[in-house]
């Protein structure tokens, strides 16, 4: 453990050490390169026009070179791959996309990845802005705020051992450890192995995630309902708008386009939701989800490389649409800019 946490804090020393120590000599490079002191007006005038023109890919240009590296050149082979069989070595066209629709499993996957569509974004979206207005109200709600947000700084892996603590169920005549199941026995219920029940459980997963990014809802929305002009609600409270009205009828349409950016960015993430179902169920009981089924394929049961390629090429479809339409959404929100 000691050695994981001082390889950590090595880490981060080099990491953040060297991006300092790259801007910083970027910078005295480019003033040695193009000096502004100590040489006559016109001279001057050039080499400041010159640091202006390279300097912002000092910053930029690192970013560009990592972005074509991790992301733009995974994204062209894995489309390659998943033309390919399962080694990756012959070209069997359209073959995988064929399988992909045909295949119990993937179609399994899609109606729970709907499912989770369906209630994670709407949930955290609506406590998000439930939390954002009550806490507004209150003294401390400031606190409130803060333990809320909490969770969002926990790992997706870490808040799920978390949670199977609360859903664990021991053998019948033993004292239950599992928070839910405590309670559920306390009330002379019977306790339950949560995450086995099929549909049920995709739920309790749902939990997991709604639990974690209802801070990151209540964070924006709040910024946004700050923004709202205090003679649009003085102006509604004189008509005699009750404070219901004033919610739904004010502050909603207000903050509209807010919350449609938070919606979609939860929705990208559900799209993508991989750790909590690998640490929980592992897909099993019929809770598998469309990036378990590509890990699985692609690194498990000796891999498959074609398969997997190919059910990554259909999240990336099927999130794309929504990135460009969040994407506008926010160019709308702060006017092009």
């Amino acid at each position: 453990m000691a050695a994981q946490i001082f390889s950590a804090i090595f880490v981060i020393i080099i990491g953040v050490g060297g991006c300092v120590a790259y801007f910083w000599g970027a910078n005295k490079l480019l003033d040695m390169i193009f000096p502004s002191r100590g040489v006559s007006g016109a001279a001057a005038v050039d080499n400041l026009r010159r640091q202006g023109l390279v300097r912002p890919w000092l910053f930029v240009g690192p970013a560009m070179i990592i972005l074509t590296i991790y992301l733009i050149y995974p994204v062209i082979e894995t489309l390659r791959l998943s033309f390919l069989d399962r080694g990756g070595a012959s070209f069997v066209g359209l073959a995988n996309y064929e399988w992909a629709f045909g295949d119990h499993d993937f179609r399994n996957s899609i109606l729970n990845n709907i499912l989770w569509l369906a209630v994670v974004p709407a949930a955290c979206t609506f406590l998000g802005l439930i939390i954002a207005v009550l806490t507004d109200k209150i003294w401390w709600g400031t606190i409130a705020k803060s333990l809320i947000f909490l969770p969002l700084a926990i790992s997706f892996v870490g808040a799920s051992v978390i949670w199977k603590f609360i859903y664990e169920y021991r053998g019948e005549g033993q004292v239950q450890i599992g928070l839910l199941n405590a309670i559920i026995q306390y009330f002379g219920g019977q306790p339950q192995v949560w995450i086995s029940l099929p549909f049920w459980n995709n739920f309790f997963l749902m939990v997991i995630l709604i639990w974690i990014q209802t801070g990151f809802a209540m964070v924006i929305l709040s910024s946004a309902l700050r923004g709202i002009p205090e003679e649009t609600l003085e102006a509604a409270v004189i008509d005699g708008a009750n404070p219901f009205q004033i919610f739904w009828k004010i502050m909603v349409p207000q903050i509209w386009g807010t919350i449609a950016v938070v919606w979609t960015t939860i929705t990208i993430l559900v799209l993508k939701v991989f750790d909590i179902v690998l640490t929980m169920t592992n897909g099993q009981w019929n809770s598998q989800v469309l990036a378990n089924l590509m890990f699985d394929w692609m690194f498990r049961g000796g891999g498959d490389f074609g398969r997997g390629a190919t059910i990554a090429i259909i999240i990336m479809i099927a999130v794309i649409p929504i990135m460009v339409w969040n994407i506008r959404q926010a160019n709308k929100e702060t006017g092009g800019h």
